[in-house]
């Protein structure tokens, strides 16, 4: 199985932007700490991580990777709420897809309480930061096979 985070808009400035709201970590800073953990629980599992501040390489990439081998975890960023092509193109995957964000969006603006991702995976996780990876790994690897 490998398992593909996919992040949208902005979250290449992770550690950067708003630090106040996003935290100090990078995905760079993470994903050695996601990796080394997903290597001792699980070293069939690999991991692959894509970020792409526009949609048309979040859609290129989720296709060309979609398949029974395949899992995603996207964080579309601004494109939550926004991005109807990403959307459908979540709808036409063969692969689970989680959502995940770092902030308890639905704690925040109004606009962000509203996900056009939500209706086509198998379930968000929101708040909780990067152990939301974390969690997103294992519910991915649990529901294989179900």
């Amino acid at each position: 199985m490998v398992i593909h985070i996919v992040h949208g808009a902005n979250l290449d400035r992770l550690g950067k932007r708003q630090p106040d709201i996003y935290g100090n970590l990078t995905l760079e800073d993470q994903l050695p700490v996601l990796r080394g953990w997903l290597d001792n629980s699980w070293p069939e599992v690999q991991l692959e991580s894509f970020q792409s501040n526009l949609e048309g390489e979040i859609i290129n990439y989720l296709n060309k990777n979609d398949g029974p081998d395949n899992a995603f975890i996207i964080n579309p960023g601004g494109f939550t709420h926004t991005s109807v092509v990403i959307s459908d193109t979540l709808a036409g995957l063969k692969s689970s897809v989680l959502e995940v964000h770092l902030t308890h969006t639905y704690a925040r603006e109004a606009f962000r309480r509203s996900s056009l991702m939500a209706p086509h995976t198998v379930g968000t996780i929101s708040g909780l930061g990067w152990v939301g990876y974390r969690l997103a790994i294992e519910a991915l690897i649990s529901s294989q096979g179900d």
